[in-house]
């Protein structure tokens, strides 16, 4: 290569770093879609809604919520997995869809951990054991007695095996020594109505979706599936505090496509960590069940990614659940 075909191809080289960082500089000049897997009104939803409004605040540009519920998650992945990699296009996910899925399918349409940048960690998703508020089971220990006593009578509704609150009511089972009849629901909300209306005798379900239930009166909490009592329910203990070792949490987070510019995925990640310190929005959250957890980098996201996946995968062993 002669010297002037040389400097020209550095020049042409120049010219496209330049061209690509002021595409970023310049971002968002448009509005930007957030893709969730599940329907509006559900706890991530919400959650999802909150984030959008403070970030089209702080960059002047619309954060369009677009609900993709159905397939367990896998239609809203696929679709960001597949979406151009220019910071328009993000994905709000969930444990189940980010980790539990690895476990649960043989075959997945995308890949949790190669299709996918770690932007954010907003928030913890605590589950709970509830029953109908006039129920008869008193407390958690009473639950797993009354299930042992009468093997197949106490039925614990769930969104099915090959979800993250399915997981949990086989775990309770296994490690309770609990008969429970574990009843599979199409959606959290068919769920709750029959627990509701006194057809199911109790339900695993995230503490978002059920939250304002419990303050309305209608079902009752029996303990939480954190390791720890979470904020604002304290007087709820933790099934932990009966099956040593129990901590399923689902979690909330903000993913783009790989190959999203590294300064749109650093922006994005500085400004959700803003909110997330804001008092105000803590307690937003708070009201709908999820709990804040700001100051998390994108690599340190990513390196949690990796240990969730390592410890979830030995639960799914532990109680015998194999990929279909």
């Amino acid at each position: 290569m002669d010297r002037r075909t040389f400097q020209m191809g550095m020049a042409l080289a120049a010219l496209g770093r330049t061209g690509f960082s002021a595409a970023q500089d310049k971002w968002p000049d448009k509005p930007v879609k957030v893709v969730l897997s599940q329907p509006a009104g559900s706890g991530p939803d919400n959650v999802a809604r909150l984030l959008g409004d403070g970030l089209a605040r702080a960059v002047g540009q619309p954060f369009v919520i677009e609900n993709k519920p159905g397939g367990q998650n896998v239609i809203g992945a696929q679709a960001v997995a597949r979406a151009p990699a220019d910071g328009y296009t993000l994905y709000f996910a969930t444990t189940a869809a980010l980790v539990t899925n690895s476990y649960l399918f043989k075959t997945l349409s995308y890949d949790p951990l190669k299709d996918f940048t770690p932007v954010a960690f907003v928030a913890n998703s605590p589950f709970a054991v509830l029953v109908n508020h006039d129920s008869p089971i008193q407390s958690f220990p009473d639950l797993l007695a009354r299930s042992a006593k009468d093997p197949g009578q106490l039925s614990l509704a769930n969104e099915g095996p090959r979800t993250f609150g399915g997981m949990i009511a086989r775990l309770i089972n296994a490690r309770g020594k609990a008969q429970a009849n574990l009843v599979s629901y199409s959606s959290v909300g068919v769920a709750l109505q029959d627990v509701i209306g006194a057809h199911s005798s109790a339900i695993v379900a995230d503490v978002a979706s059920t939250s304002q239930l419990v303050r309305q009166g209608r079902l009752r909490m029996l303990a939480v599936t954190s390791a720890q009592r979470i904020a604002g329910w304290e007087q709820v203990p933790t099934v932990a505090e009966f099956l040593p070792g129990v901590d399923m949490t689902g979690w909330m987070a903000m993913v783009a496509p790989t190959g999203t510019p590294p300064a749109v995925v650093a922006r994005l990640n500085a400004e959700i960590n803003k909110m997330l310190n804001d008092p105000a929005i803590v307690q937003k959250m708070l009201t709908v069940g999820p709990i804040a957890a700001p100051g998390t980098s994108p690599k340190e996201f990513e390196t949690y990614l990796l240990a969730e996946h390592k410890r979830l995968g030995q639960v799914a062993a532990e109680i015998g659940l194999l990929p279909e």
